[in-house]
């Protein structure tokens, strides 16, 4: 995970660092999940 999402030209991050991109990462994935979720109870109604 080091590296990714943007995180600038420093190859090593600190243990704050690391938890707040995990952090960041967590509530967009909560995020897509509420979405697939919402879709999938759409497409649900129109069957």
């Amino acid at each position: 995970m080091d590296g990714c999402c943007g995180s600038g030209s420093r190859s090593f991050l600190t243990k704050e660092e690391k938890v707040e991109m995990l952090t960041e990462y967590k509530q967009n994935l909560e995020k897509e999940l509420q979405g697939v979720s919402e879709r999938i109870k759409e497409l649900s109604k129109n069957n």
